[in-house]
């Protein structure tokens, strides 16, 4: 499919009331320092209908939104330590493609690399050595020839993670539809950099041996749905024994499933060793600050779930498999219930050396890298502007092999997008359990 997206221009868009002087500077925190150093594209595509905004309106409903998440307005500082907010603004670009949309999701459904050129302009060229001298965030909508559109948002992810991020369209799509005023938007709070402040990370975080998580090499994005029935299925499998001790989520099997077919995948001749990392959100799990429930920011803490090459049997046992996730989620989850912002910080940084910088795990070619990122049960998918619910998602920076989960619209079935180097995507294709239980 020959797909040419054409920029018609490019604009500011500055939040609808001045920032207070008070909150000119905001301060990043210590999980904003240790954030991936890269852009993070979501695009969501819409369908043509009669309520279908102008970009007058989407304009508008983002400067009222940004009155309120006022640092994506702002500027990141030389030292990088905190963001200007002196109202520079979000890019906005406007742009049409040579296509109808029902065209597109034809194809991009089983091709989800034809979403690539709907990405805000420049942003696939943008990384750690300019990240912190471009806009915090950018949008781009690009109108399709049907009328339909896709609305595409990246954001620095050294300014806000995926939950910050995916709040702000859905709150950004509702202050769209139902017109609601800046006076009457507050969704998120912006007390991270007092509660978790910046640290000289020379002096805590262990060099990575070699890049460890990231690759060099071409990932290909490919789309895989669980439906009602495979879960049903795979429920089965898990319960056919009683070898657990609790009955795995939705998102666990589907998650043990995928990593033993790619720990399977990366066997070239023998078993390698395999880190997933798994990133948890702290956000309502620390009992004594139940104020950042809400924060802007960054509050992930990537959990590096290990798994062992020295036994063959191993890696064929589901069972051990989701063990071994839920054990090392629920370890971390337990002790940041209750612990104080300093020993959070002390746990991500002994997990940091321990799990990616250390010569055994983080820089041993024999080492395998993913991550599983579940955005099950937040409502992206529900995101309207006031046309209906977007008709295909695209997530991911293409930086490292990822494999993405979320609802479905109706809520009963999966789907998972998965970034991986083409070695791997074709073996997982070929896996006979991904062929029993996924359509694709």
């Amino acid at each position: 499919m020959n797909i040419h997206v054409k920029i018609l221009s490019k604009s500011l868009v500055k939040p609808s009331t001045p920032t207070p002087d008070h909150l000119r500077i905001y301060k990043l925190s210590f999980f904003d320092q240790v954030a991936d150093l890269a852009h993070l594209p979501l695009v969501l595509f819409y369908p043509h209908c009669n309520n279908n905004p102008k970009h007058e309106e989407l304009e508008e409903s983002l400067s009222r939104i940004l009155s309120h998440v006022y640092p994506l307005a702002g500027r990141f500082t030389e030292d990088e330590s905190s963001i200007l907010c002196l109202d520079q603004g979000v890019t906005y670009i406007k742009a049409t493609v040579n296509c109808k949309l029902d065209d597109f999701l034809q194809q991009a459904n089983n091709d989800l690399d034809l979403a690539l050129p709907f990405w805000p302009h420049g942003i696939m060229d943008v990384d750690e050595t300019n990240l912190f001298v471009t806009p915090p965030m950018v949008v781009q909508v690009t109108i399709f020839e049907c009328g339909g559109l896709a609305l595409a948002i990246s954001s620095a992810h050294p300014a806000m993670d995926g939950f910050a991020a995916f709040t702000l369209v859905y709150e950004w799509a509702k202050v769209c539809k139902f017109f609601i005023p800046s006076k009457e938007i507050n969704f998120m709070s912006f007390n991270l950099g007092t509660l978790f402040p910046t640290k000289d990370l020379t002096a805590i975080l262990e060099p990575p041996v070699c890049e460890g998580k990231r690759t060099q090499s071409k990932l290909i994005a490919k789309k895989f749905i669980f439906d009602e029935v495979s879960i049903s299925k795979l429920r089965e499998e898990f319960d056919s024994s009683n070898v657990l001790s609790f009955k795995p989520s939705r998102v666990e099997m589907i998650t043990s499933l995928l990593w033993r077919s790619l720990i399977r995948a990366a066997r070239s001749p023998y078993l390698k060793r395999s880190v997933m990392s798994f990133p948890l959100n702290l956000r309502g799990k620390v009992v004594a600050y139940p104020e950042i429930a809400s924060s802007f920011g960054n509050l992930i803490i990537e959990i590096p779930i290990k798994f062992e090459h020295d036994d063959e049997t191993k890696v064929e046992s589901l069972h051990h498999i989701v063990k071994l996730i839920r054990e090392s989620v629920q370890e971390t989850t337990s002790y940041c219930a209750k612990a104080t912002p300093d020993e959070i910080v002390s746990l991500v940084v002994n997990l940091y050396n321990d799990g990616y910088a250390g010569f055994e795990w983080g820089g041993d070619k024999e080492v395998v890298n993913f991550t599983c990122s579940s955005l099950c049960r937040f409502p992206i998918q529900k995101t309207d502007f006031g046309w209906g619910k977007p008709s295909l998602m695209h997530f991911g920076s293409r930086h490292s092999q990822v494999f993405w989960l979320y609802d479905t619209p109706c809520e009963t079935s999966i789907v998972v997008q998965m970034d991986l180097e083409e070695m791997y995507l074709d073996n997982l294709v070929r896996d006979q359990d991904i062929m029993a239980f996924a359509k694709f």
